[in-house]
């Protein structure tokens, strides 16, 4: 697949919507995608932060003298005028056909995508204003709003996909690795955590910094985690000598500070995402117009503590920062609410709903008898099953040679880089096909359930349009079979599990 990625980060913006493009492209890239970015000035460290991460950039030209969009709040983000834009873009396009276009701009909106559509297949609109319209396929909003079902009415096309809330948080793997082996916080703080994001143009990270120093906290590790770039970044240094903290400047290892900090202080975005998923409790500030809801509904759904930035903004953090420490029972409810609303899979659910999974389709062959046979027949398949006897040989040959003279039958083999990895089977009566699956046991390649039902699902497709449902039949008490038909957006009817199939995303 080829991927662009329309994005662009600085002082002004901030590096929260290249980080979360990157986390995209990265999981893309490692699915065999070539993804490559268009970026208008991006400060030249960033630049070799998205090639070294793999990824083409293209730069696109500056404009000085061309009018932004007043009609958009932050139209002047853009640079150019859209319609400069666009065409900046197209050219930059040129001579690939391009399965997806991802957007992630607050100066941007319907009247750029329309521009785009010739050249892209589909276009994906990673938002979270919902202040404008778009002309996409599919639209990406990872917070969590108290209109979530609501905000985007009107807004998008009818036929558009939505992906709305943190279960789709495009969180980088580290954070899903540790969140699955990091405890809900308990005790006394031991460690406490301060990071504004990667730019904190108005120095937050200073302010608290002078608070957390006027508190004196006794046997409480402080890091500190600024960006190469904070305009501050020597006065920061310079306290945290005095004081004792320990500066981070432009650290790989942000997921393993947060798991290993009992409270942080920090600031909306996708940073309380990530929080959340290693059950990090927060004091967060909005530092910017657009995390102003974001965090409010965060706090009213129990996900972190939010207090308001106002003019005695040391005052309130000081008292509300005393309150979070001396109340650990507060600090537990924090870490078991965040991590139960964001797991991390975020990225691999989006990479799914993109067509990207890394998984080849493959129909089941006489060759493929003996390894079938021996998966078949592994404990572990064999407790999931209907029948949990151990399959003979010659039992084995005769229904594969009949499930493979049956044009309504079809048993298909997915692999990853040529590695089996999940069998799955339809039964097509009418418009209507039952399946089963399961994942090959010990496979030498990592795969998800879901990734594996969704890319057999348009193999189905492909070769039968007049099938419009699939429905399966799960054993009582199969738990991981429960689990994936619901991750795949299956709906339980009784007994079994039910899916409309779609001809698109």
């Amino acid at each position: 697949m080829n991927i662009a990625l329309r994005v662009d980060a600085g002082l002004q913006i901030g590096t929260g919507h290249l980080v979360r493009c990157l986390t995209l492209a990265d999981t893309l890239a490692q699915r065999g995608a070539r993804c490559v970015f268009l970026c208008r000035d991006l400060p030249a460290y960033l630049v070799q932060w998205v090639q070294a991460r793999g990824h083409s950039l293209i730069p696109l030209p500056v404009h000085p003298d061309q009018p932004c969009d007043t009609e958009l709040a932050h139209g002047n983000w853009l640079g150019a005028s859209q319609p400069g834009d666009a065409a900046d873009s197209l050219a930059a396009l040129q001579g690939t056909w391009w399965d997806w276009l991802v957007v992630d701009h607050y100066a941007l909106d319907a009247r750029w995508e329309k521009l785009l559509r010739p050249a892209v297949r589909r276009i994906l609109v990673i938002d979270d204003l919902a202040d404008r319209k778009h002309e996409c396929d599919v639209l990406l909003d990872q917070n969590f709003y108290t209109d979530l079902h609501t905000r985007y009415q009107g807004k998008v096309p009818e036929a558009c996909q939505l992906l709305l809330g943190p279960r789709f948080a495009l969180l980088r793997e580290e954070f899903r690795l540790l969140g699955k082996t990091t405890p809900p916080r308990a005790g006394a703080l031991r460690r406490l955590l301060v990071f504004f994001g990667g730019m904190d143009a108005h120095n937050f990270t200073g302010r608290a910094l002078a608070v957390l120093a006027e508190l004196a906290l006794p046997g409480v590790q402080v890091d500190v985690v600024i960006g190469e770039q904070h305009p501050k970044r020597l006065a920061i240094e310079a306290m945290c000598q005095a004081q004792g903290y320990t500066c981070h400047v432009q650290t790989p290892a942000m997921a393993e500070l947060m798991a290993s900090a009992d409270l942080a202080i920090g600031a909306g975005g996708i940073a309380c995402w990530e929080r959340c998923c290693l059950g990090l409790p927060t004091l967060a500030l909005s530092t910017a117009a657009n995390q102003t809801q974001q965090l409010k509904d965060a706090a009213g759904q129990g996900l972190l503590y939010n207090i308001e930035v106002a003019d005695n903004l040391a005052e309130a953090l000081k008292l509300h920062l005393q309150a979070l420490i001396g109340n650990p029972a507060l600090r537990r409810l924090l870490s078991v609410n965040g991590m139960a609303a964001v797991d991390g899979d975020g990225r691999l659910r989006i990479a799914e709903h993109m067509g990207c999974t890394g998984i080849s389709i493959r129909a089941a062959e006489q060759r493929d008898a003996a390894a079938l046979h021996r998966w078949r027949n592994h404990p572990a398949i064999r407790a999931v099953s209907n029948n949990c006897d151990e399959i003979a040989w010659a039992d084995h040959c005769r229904w594969l040679g009949g499930v493979l003279a049956d044009p309504q039958r079809h048993l298909l083999i997915g692999e990853v880089e040529s590695q089996p990895v999940g069998v799955v089977r339809f039964d097509v009566q009418a418009d209507q096909a039952e399946v089963s699956i399961y994942k090959v046991p010990d496979a030498a390649m990592p795969c998800r359930g879901a990734d594996l039902l969704r890319c057999a699902q348009d193999w189905l497709v492909a070769q039968h349009p007049e099938v419009t449902g699939v429905h399966a039949q799960v054993k009582g008490g199969n738990m991981p079979s429960n689990g994936l038909f619901n991750a795949a957006g299956y709906d339980v009817d009784h007994t079994r599990f039910i899916r409309k199939l779609k001809r698109d995303v």
